[in-house]
């Protein structure tokens, strides 16, 4: 059996008595994007430190395909490409030539190197800026050259310290389907946020810490699972969603039944997917009209706040 793409093993790491990554461990699979989330302090930035090799832990290890990145720090930094929280440019060098310069420092030469940058200035748009000085660049446009610079080796794993951090809502978007298309060829991507809105709409898996401790590790779907026992379903009727309301609230396993708007309820459902289907089957029987109804599963935002007590350090 393969090693996991990335294994962190007991880390554990304190900076002047303060214990910023305690006893975490957790394994992230290839071809997925997993949300690394937590507070503030709760040690995300440090343990991808450690793991980028740019940090020793007081205890503990970070494997990269089995490879650990203390004791042959040099065969994981090929494996992996680190995206730090803050791009910064070289002021000296425009776009293509600052890339040239870290395709130069990875080791690449020739018409492997000319053909690297050539592909990572596709992948990342950036064809019409390669005679811009970094130091011009907008806060997207650099952010893409941050990341071309970390895909220049192409690792098979990327970590992202807030790559969407500053960016306005186009270069969000522009990011993620980035991100898709990276996953869809086997990279695995562990990407922290605070927008935890957007880590919804492309993560697969998250892990969530706290005080540097692992508080929950999965696919989205086992977190959602974690967090809700029940179904919060989101039910649109043609009108009357009063009548809709007082029907709801004479069914077995319904719960908390509200009225969203004139054509909208959402509520709480204890039953099965089999139990579900009969309550529609039921509702559009009663004659209530209705136009949709669909679960909502949870998103980052409410696993965050259900899970986390808000401690600081």
């Amino acid at each position: 059996m393969s090693a996991p793409l990335l294994e962190v093993d007991g880390l554990s790491k304190s900076f002047d008595g303060v214990r910023a990554v305690d006893g975490l461990s957790f394994a992230l699979e290839r071809g997925r994007i997993t949300a690394f989330i937590g507070p503030n302090g709760a040690g995300k930035t440090t343990t991808m430190r450690i793991a980028a090799t740019l940090e020793i832990p007081d205890r503990g290890d970070v494997r990269i395909e089995g490879i650990s990145v203390l004791e042959e720090p040099q065969q994981a930094r090929l494996r992996l490409g680190f995206m730090a929280d803050q791009f910064v440019p070289y002021a000296d060098l425009d776009v293509e030539q600052y890339l040239q310069f870290f395709a130069h420092a990875y080791g690449l030469r020739g018409l492997a190197r000319r053909r690297t940058v050539a592909s990572v200035i596709e992948f990342c748009g950036l064809g019409d800026m390669l005679r811009r000085p970094t130091t011009g660049l907008s806060k997207g446009m650099g952010q893409r050259l941050h990341l071309a610079k970390t895909l220049l080796h192409d690792p098979p794993l990327l970590l992202l310290d807030e790559p969407a951090a500053g960016l306005d809502p186009r270069a969000r978007i522009e990011l993620r389907e980035l991100l898709r298309e990276l996953a869809a060829a086997g990279k695995g991507v562990l990407i922290s946020s605070h927008i935890l809105a957007e880590l919804s709409e492309i993560a697969d898996a998250l892990v969530l810490i706290e005080a540097g401790r692992l508080v929950l590790a999965g696919t989205t779907a086992e977190a959602q699972r974690a967090v809700r026992e029940h179904h919060l379903i989101r039910m649109r009727v043609l009108e009357d969603n009063r009548r809709a309301e007082r029907w709801l609230l004479t069914q077995p396993q319904v719960r908390e039944v509200k009225v969203l708007d004139e054509v909208h309820l959402q509520f709480d459902f204890t039953g099965d997917e089999r139990a579900m289907a009969e309550l529609l089957r039921r509702a559009v029987e009663a004659g209530l009209g209705v136009v949709s109804f669909a679960t909502e599963e949870a998103d980052l935002e409410e696993v965050f706040m259900r899970t986390t007590r808000g401690v600081l350090q």
